[in-house]
């Protein structure tokens, strides 16, 4: 019998790949498909799109692959899909979209939100939430909607994750996995269901009839519909089964579910994870997300514009290697890793503060970079982000060993960044931690496929599949000296000055507020 295959179809902020993998964790077939356009900004600070230009971004990486190679797509056996988060969908009567989609990055805020009750108010107060609470009612993309477009928002009947719609797209089911709500809506992370009366439920308060069905990962929501069919060349009736979100997917493709390993995600936005079998709060009052495997959770610290701080670096103060790279055939990045490879340990002084969006925990923070002296150069500036990113990586990780109670001990890295030796090489350097790649840098395609497998019944549970699935290729093992260097700078330079420079920030906030 010829080999079984799977379709996930990975959405991501600057493209879609549509990849097909077998029960062994190799990819056979992937096609990608870059974004013209990633985002529309009508204003400063917007970013909008399309919700079904990411749908036909998805039937044409299906086409390419029908085309490309017929053979392998007609063994495929049920498709998901994998999409990054926090980016929402106003559906009206007709099943329709009413306006584009707000994605992640999007920066707007709702002037005067819905008041919230006095009692709940004063509680938040109490243990100082207060600011966290108001900047989560002012960024949600429904209180901005129901305040600046009151008609539109009386019309809309669903209001969905892009997961939720897409997956409609394919099934006319409006339903989406438990693992893929993250977003600026009134979900209950522990319980996996929507929040009636606590934190989420006040902060934006959309009515239940408005808000999707919620399934367990591993559930079919039902197979491709004659429309969809017609568009994707997929077969109709083909399983449509629910994953996760991008950065869940990707952490289970990184094969970290014990409680030893940690998932660090070097990409448009940073992040670490890890995998908890207990509800454990990243940091105070912030919610642990869902695992694709439904018994777990995934508490994080992200870094918002994490490596996209690389691309800020790259047009303002590297065209020229970009131009370079270009006549080379390599990117701007390689470049500049050798460079940075003749700069020392804490770049000659120089530090970064990659906190250039502000956090939910800490709303007034921004960037920064001190210690500047004649020695630096371009190189030290590049070195010293990267440094500055893993800086606040490994601070979000202390904090969530604590409080975990979990002592890590392996690192495994995905996106884009984890592509390069020399990262990796720094990343085990500061942590002081081994640093592992597996076998394919489709993390996220490849954890959505180990729920595939698993919601198949191929393998009996995750440990089984990953065991199967998932294979180390690289691994980097720390520098003691180096090491030693960065911990006195993370100790010593490093957590005082954000603690120092906060109050600051707050006051240029206030200052320069338009």
């Amino acid at each position: 019998m010829p080999e079984p295959l799977v379709l996930v179809f990975d959405i991501g902020t600057q493209s879609a790949r549509g990849v097909l993998i077998d029960r062994a964790g190799h990819i056979v077939r992937c096609v990608r498909e870059v974004y013209e356009k990633p985002y529309i900004s009508r204003r400063p600070g917007w970013a909008e799109q399309r919700p079904d230009y990411y749908f036909e971004r998805m039937c044409a990486v299906s086409r390419r692959l029908r085309a490309e190679d017929e053979e392998s797509f007609g063994r495929v056996r049920a498709m998901t899909l994998t999409c990054f988060r926090d980016s929402t969908v106003c559906l009206g009567a007709d099943g329709k979209p009413l306006r584009d989609g707000i994605l992640w990055l999007d920066q707007r805020r709702a002037e005067h939100p819905k008041p919230m009750p006095a009692a709940k108010r004063a509680l938040f107060a109490l243990v100082g939430m207060s600011e966290t609470v108001d900047l989560l009612q002012k960024t949600s993309a429904c209180n901005w909607i129901a305040e600046n477009e009151p008609e539109l928002w009386e019309k809309t009947e669903k209001f969905l994750c892009l997961s939720t719609y897409l997956n409609y797209r394919f099934t006319g089911r409006v339903a989406d996995s438990s693992a893929s709500l993250m977003a600026k809506m009134p979900y209950d992370y522990k319980k996996r269901e929507w929040d009636r009366h606590g934190l989420t439920r006040e902060a934006y308060d959309i009515p239940q009839r408005m808000l999707c069905e919620i399934v367990p990962s591993g559930t079919t929501l039902g197979g491709v519909t004659q429309e969809a069919a017609a568009l994707t060349g997929l077969p109709a009736g083909l399983p449509v089964i629910a994953s996760g979100a991008d950065k869940g997917c990707e952490t289970l493709g990184l094969g970290v579910i014990g409680p030893d390993k940690a998932a660090l995600s070097f990409g448009t936005s940073c992040s670490v994870q890890i995998t908890t079998r207990r509800y454990v709060e990243p940091s105070p009052f912030m919610p642990a997300y869902p695992a694709v495997p439904n018994d777990r959770y995934n508490p994080e610290i992200q870094l918002f514009r994490g490596y996209w701080m690389l691309t800020w670096f790259k047009e303002n103060f590297a065209p020229d290697l970009v131009e370079q790279a270009k006549a080379l055939g390599c990117s701007a990045e390689a470049l500049l890793d050798r460079q940075m490879l003749a700069v020392p340990p804490g770049s000659d002084g120089l530090l970064v503060l990659p906190h250039w969006n502000p956090g939910l925990t800490a709303p007034h923070s921004r960037g920064a970079m001190i210690g500047f002296t004649d020695v630096h150069t371009r190189a030290h500036v590049y070195r010293a982000i990267l440094e500055g990113l893993n800086f606040g990586l490994m601070e979000g990780l202390r904090g969530m060993e604590k409080r975990a109670g979990q002592p890590i001990r392996t690192l495994r890295l995905g996106g884009g960044g984890s592509r390069s030796d020399a990262v990796a090489q720094l990343t085990a350097n500061m942590f002081g931690l081994s640093v592992e790649r597996v076998q394919t840098n489709e993390s996220s395609a490849l954890g959505a496929a180990e729920c595939l497998w698993v919601a198949l019944g191929e393998y009996k549970d995750y440990e089984d599949a990953i065991a199967h699935m998932v294979r180390v290729r690289d691994r980097f093992t720390p520098d003691g000296e180096e090491h030693a260097i960065y911990e006195r700078i993370f100790k010593e330079a490093f957590l005082p000055y954000y603690k120092t420079v906060y109050p600051l920030h707050k006051t240029l906030g206030r200052l320069t507020e338009r």
